[in-house]
């Protein structure tokens, strides 16, 4: 009905925007959930990118996603399965060599031995240490950081935080400090020797992360992807069985059963403001949702600096969010294949596929890395691309014809702003063609065995999914835009400088990644809002 004021209206139906407008219904509130695209999940989405040949569009792998709300908004029993990767990651190396980072202990040592005598007898308490500081980390994600200059209840909260950090061992305290202010080089160069465990784990400190490994703080990116687990086994990663979007469709059907109201192809051109107070949205057709609270699961820079009217936000939150750095230089391409890439180093294996229901990594080393990094800040991409490779198909055997294979390619580093103002979708395939090149180096059938592709530039990540500057985290993961400063001091318990206003997505607390924590959050503190009358 057109007079009708709902609890709260949600914009964006992406993951975090699914599960706080989930919680939100099962507390009973009424919930109009928007999505501009004709489709939930935003990156979580399932397609079929050719006919019979179906991938995780954006991303592409399960971890992070919180056992809570796994549990609370009954996800396998809206559909989810996640089926856990068994084989770890293979780095694959020029000259025909790999360094398999297998679960096995036994294999893994014998693997680091291959290029150090040193790296077997300490990986084991590298791993322990990120995987204790990763733990209780996991445990402050799942509650509002306390704010800077806040009240009792903020005061109560760094308490809590330091009473948990505390149990950490001291030199575990002081891991968890360098892991936060470190650069990932530098943290990597003080334990192991070998380059290709450190371009490995190099990686995991730039994965949508557009900065080199020896920028501080990017050692923080690799102890955020260490917060999660599959199926109880912390550290471990899976695949969605039909794809990510399995998880979207899940939490939708959660969010609808609980009664909130979900209407897509609904895009969102302001947030209405009356008295200086948030009371609901304006959509793009002109229609009107009135509503005692908004929620907004969009990146802070794109809510705050075209959806707010700008005189209702102080000036130093304003310049905040004008200078809200989002860049991922992430470059995605799903490929259909006809084949197995057979990659030239793991000939030797008896069984080389063993390896291929993980993770393949192009990535040697930390050179490697700082290469790419330069490429892109100077001519745009890099030359030699840091290429992920999935193929979730060796596991789920619904997203491809038998025989045939899907793979996901995730890619660094990809400058979302072209030197001399050029646009991604005059080059978008030149550089899908070099990064199937760069694979078909060390898989030489590669290209051969690609029936099609779907190729997502930075551009078309920004257009299709509101991402500002391509950026999956929806704002850099660096210790100036992390916990209490995300989005901004005094901003970080997902309430905005507009009464009524919050954020429920990866631009608040603790960031991106397919967690669903910051939607889980703010649902807490949203309903703890309404029902004080606040």
């Amino acid at each position: 009905m057109a007079d009708t004021v709902y609890d709260v209206a949600v914009i964006g139906a992406g993951h975090n925007g699914l599960v706080c407008a989930a919680y939100l219904a099962k507390a009973g509130l009424t919930v109009k959930l928007v999505e501009a695209r004709p489709i939930v999940g935003g990156a979580v989405i399932t397609g079929e990118f050719h006919p019979g040949y179906r991938n995780s569009v954006y991303s592409y792998v399960v971890s992070l996603l919180d056992r809570k709300i796994i549990d609370d908004l009954e996800l396998a029993k809206h559909g989810l399965s996640i089926i856990e990767r068994t084989s770890g990651r293979v780095n694959v190396l020029p000259g025909g060599e790999y360094l398999w980072l297998s679960r096995d202990p036994g294999i893994m040592k014998r693997e680091l031995a291959k290029f150090s005598d040193k790296d077997p007898d300490i990986y084991e308490e590298f791993e322990r240490r990120l995987t204790e500081v990763g733990g209780v980390l996991r445990a402050l994600a799942r509650r509002p950081p306390p704010n800077v200059g806040g009240g009792w209840r903020d005061a109560l909260g760094v308490l809590d935080a330091a009473n948990r950090l505390r149990k950490l061992t001291p030199d575990l305290q002081a891991a968890l400090m360098e892991l936060m202010t470190m650069s990932i080089g530098d943290y990597l160069d003080q334990w192991f020797e070998g380059a290709p465990i450190k371009g490995d784990l190099g990686y995991e400190g730039v994965i949508g992360n557009f900065v080199g490994p020896y920028q501080a703080g990017s050692a923080y990116v690799l102890l955020h992807h260490m917060m999660g687990e599959v199926n109880g086994h912390a550290g471990a990663w899976g695949h969605a069985r039909g794809g990510m979007g399995a998880i979207t469709q899940a939490m939708a059907k959660s969010a609808a059963a609980a009664g909130a109201d979900i209407e897509t192809e609904a895009p969102v051109r302001d947030v209405l403001t009356e008295n200086g107070r948030a009371a609901g949205i304006v959509l793009g057709d002109g229609r009107v949702i009135r509503a005692r609270a908004v929620a907004s699961s969009l990146n802070p820079k794109l809510l705050y600096t075209r959806m707010v009217d700008p005189a209702l936000l102080p000036a130093h939150f304003r310049r905040r969010m004008d200078h809200w750095r989002s860049a991922s230089g992430t470059f995605r391409i799903n490929v259909a294949l006809s084949e197995l890439p057979a990659f030239t180093a793991l000939r030797s294996m008896d069984d080389p596929a063993r390896c291929l229901n993980g993770t393949v990594n192009i990535c040697p080393s930390l050179d490697y890395i700082q290469q790419a990094h330069d490429d892109a800040r100077a001519t745009g991409w890099a030359q030699k691309p840091i290429v992920s490779m999935c193929i979730p198909s060796t596991i789920d055997d619904t997203l491809a014809p038998p025989g045939h294979h899907v793979a996901s390619l995730f890619c660094q580093h990809f400058n979302p702003e072209l030197p001399g103002g050029g646009s991604w979708d005059d080059v978008r395939d030149r550089v899908a063609d070099l990064i199937i090149d760069t694979v078909d180096g060390y898989a030489p059938n590669f290209r051969a065995s690609v029936i099609a592709r779907q190729v997502n530039s930075p551009l078309d990540m920004e257009r299709d999914l509101g991402m500002t500057g391509g950026d999956i985290f929806h704002g850099a993961l660096h210790l100036d835009q992390i916990y209490s400063l995300r989005p901004a001091a005094g901003y970080a318990d997902y309430r905005a400088p507009v009464a009524g206003l919050y954020m429920c997505g990866s631009g608040a607390h603790p960031g991106g990644g397919v967690t669903g924590l910051p939607g889980h959050n703010a649902a807490g503190e949203i309903i703890r809002d309404l029902r004080k009358g606040v």
